[in-house]
């Protein structure tokens, strides 16, 4: 099974893409050219453009970010909020089958 994920953008556009377990959600916005995921560091955890919103459903049944995600999400180009996450460190399993994230307005 692939778990399916929906991505909403700012201005409405909804994009469901089906994603290998094991994959991050930044490799399933880019390889199927979700907007508004910059994505420039490759996910490499050092630039914070690919910022989304989780659903405030999901929070609580992902992993725990570290001291690094939570530091570089003090600088996004957006507004962080409880719910923000770099989309390059939540990696996809089948348990996230539904997932829904939001992808801000700007990663700059």
């Amino acid at each position: 099974m692939m778990p399916k994920v929906t991505f909403k953008s700012h201005d409405g556009d909804v994009r469901e893409v089906n994603v290998a377990a094991g994959r991050s959600l930044m490799l399933a916005a880019t390889m199927n050219g979700v907007p508004g995921v910059d994505a420039d560091c490759g996910g490499t955890l050092s630039c914070a453009t690919c910022h989304v919103y989780i659903d405030p459903q999901w929070v609580s049944r992902l992993p725990a970010m570290d001291d690094v995600e939570n530091d570089l999400l003090e600088n996004t180009a957006s507004e962080r909020t409880g719910n923000s996450r770099l989309s390059c460190q939540i990696i996809v399993t089948d348990e996230l089958e539904g997932l829904s994230v939001e992808v801000p307005e700007r990663q700059f």
